[in-house]
């Protein structure tokens, strides 16, 4: 005697799709406007005030590979806190910089010949933060 599975695994799929249709209606669209009260199935985030002087992810046409877009970044963050930090000055200096600035600047932190590997994005991020932090705790005073 044989007995077959197919029916009761068919049943059983059914209640699983049918007990599964209340979660599915009470889920709620995510959606774009970050508030208090925003459900967490959204994924927005509220941008902070301070990311509004943040430096921005470079332009993929600024260089072939992410390294370099990265190293670049990192040498515009470390022009603007030094401007920052020369000048005393505690306002967003990030609109009188240009990423031209940052590729023009190269020659000043490059560590290798090597055209893929110019800088150590690493130690840039580690200078642009410690010099970031100078300006944070000079404004601070």
């Amino acid at each position: 005697m044989t007995h077959s599975f197919a029916p009761v695994r068919a049943l059983g799929f059914a209640a699983l799709v049918v007990s599964a249709l209340p979660c599915a209606a009470m889920a709620q669209t995510p959606t774009k406007q970050p508030s208090g009260d925003t459900p967490f199935s959204s994924m927005a985030i509220a941008r902070d005030e301070a990311d509004n002087c943040r430096v921005p992810k470079p332009p993929a046409d600024l260089a072939g590979t992410a390294y370099l877009r990265n190293g670049y970044r990192a040498i515009l963050r470390i022009l603007i806190a030094k401007e920052a930090l020369a000048s005393e000055t505690c306002t967003c200096l990030l609109d009188r910089f240009t990423w031209d600035q940052a590729l023009g600047a190269l020659p000043r932190f490059q560590t290798s010949d090597n055209p893929r590997l110019p800088f150590k994005v690493l130690d840039l991020y580690a200078k642009a933060d410690a010099l970031e932090a100078q300006v944070v705790e000079a404004c601070a005073e």
